[in-house]
Order: C-alpha cells, then sequence, then structure tokens
C-alpha cells in the first residue's frame, strides 16, 4: 500500500486461522515466507475484534472513532466499518478513504484543527459536518465553507510522560474557550463540544484526569452563556504492548479511572456523547512485520545483520512515532549483541544497535509482533528502490 494508491489490495487469506502461541505464529510465519517471500506485514482480523471490542466493554459509553492515520490501509477500514466503527481523519483525501470504505458521513469527525479551504469544502461537498478547531481564524474558515457546521474546540492541555506529545502544536489554551465557543455561534456555526489529546502512547493517566476536569469548568462556563455543549472528545493515546515483558493491564487500569472521572465531573455524562479516537490502540497489536536476513557482517565487536526492511519502509515508526519494537527471530540458539539495519544506502537506515538474537545467516527470519500501527502508514513508497512489505490480511 502507498499513501497515494490507498485503494491497493491486500492478499487476503482467509483460509488461514489466526495463531495465539508463539509456536502457531511462527509455523504460519514459514508457511508463508515460503509462499509469499518477504517482507510481509500480517495483519490479523481477529486482533482487530479484540482491540475494537476490548475498547467497547472496558469504556461502554464511548465511541471510538478510529484515528485512520495510524494505519489508513483499506482492508484494515472496510472491517472496522463491518464493525460499525467511526472514524476521525485529518484530511480531504482521508475522507476519500473512509468514504470509499463505506463509512458514513455522519461517522467522521474532521479532526485537523487546521484544514485548507479545499479540504474543507471537500468536507462540505460529502456531508462530513463535525470538526475540530482550536483558533478564531479557523472559525471563519470554517463557516464560509461549512456553515452550520457543527464545531469541536480542541483543548491544550498537559502531555506529561506521553511517547509523543501533540499539545505542542495543537489546542486553544482553557481561557479562550468561552470567547471562541462564542465566536463560533456569532458565526452561525453550532458549537457542539470540546475535545483534547493527552499525547500518543500516554500512561499517565493524570494527564486524562487533568484534561477531563478542564472540560468539565468549560461545559460549565459555556452554559452560563447560554451554550449547551452535547458533545466530549477524549482523543487517542492509549497505549499498547510493545514488548512481551510490559504489563498489559495498562489500558484496563486507565479505562476504570477514566470511567470514575467522568461520572464524578459530568453529572449528566449518560446524556452526553463522549466519543475517543483511538488508533494505535486498535490496528497496532494486530500487525505481525515479517523480514528476512540479505547481509551479514561483523565489524565493531558484534554481528551486523540487513535485512530487507527499514526505517524507511515499515520501520518507519522508529523515526516518526519514536517505536521501540522486540525483535525475534525463528533460529533458537545462544543470544549475541548484534545491529539490524535496513536495506538502503542511507546511514540512517538502522533499526536497532542493541539487539541480542541468536547468530543468524542469510534468508533467517527475524520478526516484530504489535507493529499494525505507524508503520506502512508513514513508509515512502520505494527509495532506494525498495518497496514496503506486502499486506496480507488474515
Amino acid at each position: 500500500m502507498t499513501i497515494e494508491e490507498p485503494e491497493g489490495a491486500a492478499i487476503s487469506v482467509p483460509s488461514i486461522k489466526a495463531p495465539k502461541t508463539r509456536e502457531g505464529i511462527e509455523s504460519l510465519i514459514r508457511k508463508l515466507v515460503k509462499e509469499y517471500h518477504s517482507p510481509l506485514l500480517l495483519i490479523l482480523k481477529s486482533v482487530l475484534n479484540k482491540q475494537f471490542y476490548s475498547f467497547k466493554k472496558k469504556l461502554p459509553y464511548i465511541e471510538p472513532f478510529y484515528a485512520i492515520k495510524s494505519n489508513p490501509h483499506p482492508a484494515i477500514l472496510k472491517h472496522f466499518v463491518s464493525l460499525g466503527c467511526a472514524f476521525d481523519v485529518a484530511s480531504a483525501k482521508e475522507i476519500e478513504w473512509v468514504l470509499k470504505a463505506g463509512a458514513r458521513p455522519k461517522n467522521i469527525i474532521f479532526a485537523n484543527t487546521i484544514k485548507s479551504e479545499t479540504d474543507l469544502q471537500y468536507a462540505f461537498d460529502h456531508r462530513v459536518n463535525l470538526m475540530t478547531f482550536d483558533n478564531e481564524l479557523e472559525l471563519y474558515k470554517i463557516a464560509k465553507h461549512c456553515p452550520k457546521a457543527k464545531v469541536v474546540l480542541r483543548l491544550k492541555v498537559a502531555n506529561i510522560g506521553s511517547v509523543v506529545q501533540l499539545s505542542l502544536k495543537f489546542g486553544a489554551d482553557p481561557e479562550q474557550a468561552t470567547y471562541l465557543l462564542k465566536k463560533a455561534r456569532s458565526l452561525g456555526l453550532q458549537p457542539e463540544g470540546v475535545s483534547f489529546h493527552v499525547g500518543s502512547q500516554c500512561t499517565n493517566i493524570n494527564n486524562y484526569i487533568q484534561a477531563l476536569e478542564t472540560s468539565a469548568k468549560i461545559f460549565a462556563e459555556a452554559e452560563s452563556v447560554g451554550i449547551a455543549l452535547r458533545l466530549l472528545d477524549i482523543g487517542g493515546g492509549f497505549p499498547i504492548k510493545y514488548f512481551d515483558s510490559e504489563d498489559g493491564t495498562v489500558f484496563e487500569k486507565m479505562a476504570v479511572m477514566l470511567r470514575k472521572e467522568i461520572r464524578r465531573l459530568f453529572k449528566a455524562y449518560d446524556k452526553l456523547r463522549i466519543v475517543a479516537e483511538p488508533g494505535r490502540f486498535l490496528c497496532g497489536p494486530a500487525g505481525i512485520l515479517i523480514t528476512q536476513v540479505v547481509g551479514k557482517a561483523f565489524r565493531d565487536n558484534k554481528y551486523y545483520y540487513y535485512i530487507n526492511d527499514g526505517v524507511y519502509q515499515d520501520f518507519s515508526g522508529i523515526i516518526f512515532d519514536h517505536c521501540k519494537y522486540e525483535f525475534k527471530s525463528l533460529k533458537r540458539g545462544p543470544k549475541l549483541l548484534c545491529t539490524i539495519a535496513g536495506p538502503t544506502c542511507d546511514s540512517l537506515d538502522i533499526i536497532s544497535l542493541t539487539e541480542e538474537l541468536p547468530e543468524l545467516d542469510i534468508n533467517n527470519v527475524i520478526y516484530v509482533k504489535n507493529i499494525g500501527a505507524y508503520s506502512c502508514a508513514s513508509s515512502v513508497p520505494a527509495f532506494n528502490g525498495f518497496a514496503p512489505a506486502k499486506v496480507l490480511v488474515i
């Protein structure tokens, strides 16, 4: 898949049941490499289901709007449409992709606070009328190109401890909130609610608590000036495991606190529309990247393994998303310190300097789990002539 050709088809292998054990995964990898070669990115529908329904179960009154920037592959979008999921988009092109996948306009939030006039006109023409903003000038653009749109004020909130901080670029100061909501109303727009984002891969529940407290105050202030807000968007940032040794219950613990705080701060929460924008949480655990060693050298007192995927391809999350991955091999044996590098001629294309793997040979497999988000989504189509992995949907 490339961003220029989002309709690019994945290879569907529905006859194969997604494995759950390491032995099952590695047996499947051997079979797929033999049939399809590598690199391969597996997308497991069963895990997409698991993540979606886990979110719905743990946060039952919060609607998930899948943040498609994490992975906009058509097969993933179509699958989430089939589950009844809504979508968070950031551009006209992303609107086009989710509509092609079968999404309904009412199930889309245009959640980029800075939108071009062309993209706004596209949204209006395709009946997408729920969107965020964080400044006065944006309201004038929205009023001109999307009259009567439902607008959601994005707030600047704490991102302490989050891997990717998103309040550096977006969000209005809470002190401006009432003024901006009144301005929206004066321009003929419908002030619908407020939103925030605590930062990506957030494990600090205090970020959410502080943001919810700020949002509750703004709801009260808006009501005092005759503006009845109906929507609370708590954004994304929900964490996933990248390593087997990590605590896999962080999201569950956060969900308990989120439910408690929403009930405490919003007395009529059951009458409020509450939405979220999970991306990584929904698609990240569903991806398995399969690569092979194409070159081997000994330098700096350790082995260097050159594989057929790198930071310009499906390990792009290392650069753009600060991701750290757990590398596994099919080969067993004593583990030695090594470096893993990508296939391109750029020295930036070093995936890890300090891995421990058994001594590998040419064509041996190295694979990574939990890489469904920010992998093929941010890869370069053909830098140095190396394309991203083929996508297999199981």
